[in-house]
């Protein structure tokens, strides 16, 4: 009985090394190599043990997005630049994206955006509703409900912005 105690311990939370080794899977290379992960998952990060596989999208703008639909946790995990994908990659893929005209809104007002915030080895991602129109470098306010405080952002992609002083290398 006593030898069954620490497996359920373990079971509350997801094991990161699957997520690590599902991210290398999905992108097709490993931890380090070229489109491969920059680093392992943050061995500090409790997530709920997903009752399903997680699922892993990517690369989409230099990450591999692994989230559990059952459980609503999502994480980005970054990827090391130049994959094998070649010109079909993420670089080419946004290169144009990231340059819209000017003036042209990437997020309106009332559209629901995905705040970013993290650094090279972590980061998280909450939805939020932009509060005003923005282009892509802009800053705009955005916040979680009508009755919450507002937050500054700034628009990094059509419906994604990022917490100013948070880091992506």
């Amino acid at each position: 009985m006593t030898s069954a105690g620490p497996a359920l311990a373990q079971q509350k939370f997801e094991n990161l090394d699957r997520i690590d080794s599902l991210v290398a899977m999905t992108v097709g290379a490993n931890l380090g190599e070229p489109g491969g992960p920059a680093a392992p998952v943050d061995r500090r990060l409790k997530l709920a043990a997903c009752p399903t596989t997680p699922n892993v999208e990517g690369p989409v703008f230099g990450a591999a997005m692994v989230k559990c639909d059952a459980l609503g946790w999502r994480i980005r995990v970054p990827l090391v630049p130049g994959g094998a994908a070649g010109a079909s990659g993420p670089v080419a893929r946004y290169g144009m994206a990231s340059r819209p005209a000017p003036k042209e809104n990437a997020v309106k007002r009332g559209d629901p955006v995905q705040l970013m915030a993290g650094n090279a080895v972590f980061s998280v991602s909450r939805m939020m509703i932009a509060d005003e129109d923005g282009a892509i470098g802009e800053t705009i306010r955005v916040r979680e409900d009508r009755k919450s405080s507002p937050i500054l952002a700034q628009v990094v992609e059509m419906g994604i912005v990022r917490v100013p002083g948070f880091n992506d290398f």
